[in-house]
């Protein structure tokens, strides 16, 4: 009989693989340089919260008073959170006015308010006395209450996804024009202009305009105006203040040793040099490993647990393998140092980029916990009024609006 042909071996057809797609920052738009010189240097007026202790009782002296006025005025200011001379009313009326005219120039006039969330999230829109703008944003929660406040009018970090970053920097705020954001935040809460009743403002973090590690001086006194006991300052636990960063990595180093245990909070946004340097320009000086260093080093010198700020961009650094990079190296400088929030992207106008797929958020958290890491996908608050993170631009312009009045 004949033998039968040979069966033809026929290979395996291959499985098909999920196409995973990855855009650029440079997709879209043309990088802006970065710019770490402010565009203006002028200052503000020289004001009571400018002034440690010793140099208010210095400036009563000097305007005729007795140096115990200064401790009166920080009352009023830091506990009463009153700068309005009629409610002086331990201070002789005859000097009342005179002392407002040379300590407490207006620095902040809010020209415009949106809320959301029933009212418990206020976003405000300040006009400093040259004209420039800055916004500040105040949540009120069943339990506590927090303030992202500004301290500079725009910022010179050019993070293409971010509102804040396409203006450019302004100038630096001086430490009055930043506290006065919060004796304006506390005063509402105190009065129960929020709904819920009054309560104490709990929580301060520089997430709004401005790199905080770019106007570092001013910054670190205000986290110590911050944290002084009332009425030396505003009484606030140091450890409920959060001072953000793109990066700094020099800064970050100096903060670790200033004995403030403030919270440390690293907008990293990818763990590859390659995409973070297109997403954070200032990767193009401080590479993540830099950052990383400076963020653990933070860490052994204050013991508080560092914040890893990650926005979650469909598409473009939501992959799997990029969760994966970046447990390997958070856990290559130990564990229990650090806990990451992603952040579903908040959107900015005419930007195409848009929050990663829920799908992609959930693999991306799931792959940073399974590799021990403490992670908390972010609340978006405010996004529906522009307040959250990266949305903050002042109205899309630093200069004034005549339908602002």
């Amino acid at each position: 009989m004949p033998k039968p042909p040979p069966v033809e071996e026929v290979a395996p057809a291959p499985r098909p693989t999920k196409t995973v797609l990855s855009v650029r920052p440079s997709d879209e738009t043309a990088p802006i340089p970065l710019q770490m010189a402010p565009r203006r240097r002028g200052k503000a007026p020289t004001h009571f919260a400018d002034l440690t202790p010793e140099e208010r009782a210095a400036a009563v002296t000097e305007l005729g008073h007795k140096p115990f006025r200064a401790k009166q005025l920080a009352t009023h200011y830091f506990a009463h959170y009153a700068t309005d001379p009629a409610h002086w009313t331990d201070i002789p009326a005859a000097a009342r006015q005179g002392l407002a005219d040379a300590l407490f120039p207006p620095l902040l006039h809010a020209t415009r308010t949106l809320t959301a969330d029933q009212g418990t999230t206020v976003k405000t829109l300040w006009r400093l006395h040259d004209n420039v703008r800055v916004e500040s944003v105040l949540m009120r929660y069943p339990s506590r209450s927090t303030l992202c406040i500004s301290s500079q009018a725009g910022c010179g970090m050019a993070c293409p996804f971010c509102a804040t970053g396409q203006l450019g920097l302004t100038r630096n705020l001086s430490a009055a024009e930043i506290l006065e954001q919060v004796r304006l935040a506390c005063a509402s809460l105190a009065t129960g202009e929020i709904p819920g009743g009054p309560t104490r403002l709990n929580n301060v973090v520089f997430m709004g305009m401005g790199e905080p590690m770019a106007n570092y001086q001013v910054v670190m006194k205000v986290v110590r105006t911050l944290a002084a006991e009332v009425p030396q300052g505003f009484g606030l636990s140091a450890r409920n203040i959060t001072v953000s960063t793109v990066g700094l990595a020099p800064a970050m180093r100096k903060l670790a040793t200033e004995g403030l245990p403030v919270t440390l909070a690293l907008s990293l946004h990818a763990p590859d040099d390659d995409l973070r340097s297109e997403l954070v320009p200032i990767n193009t000086r401080f590479s993540v490993d830099e950052v990383l260093d400076a963020a653990r080093a933070y860490f052994d010198a204050s013991g508080r647990r560092v914040s890893i700020e990650y926005a979650l961009i469909k598409d473009m650094n939501d992959h799997g393998w990029r969760a994966d990079l970046l447990a390997k190296k958070l856990n290559a400088r130990g564990r229990g140092w650090v806990h990451v929030n992603p952040i579903p992207l908040n959107p900015t106008p005419g930007s195409i980029w848009t929050a990663s797929e829920s799908h992609a958020e959930r693999e991306f958290v799931a792959r940073l916990r399974a590799n021990g890491i403490a992670t908390t996908v972010r609340d978006t608050r405010g996004s529906d009024i522009d307040g959250a993170c990266g949305q903050l631009a002042a109205e899309g312009d630093l200069a004034p609006k005549e339908e602002d009045e």
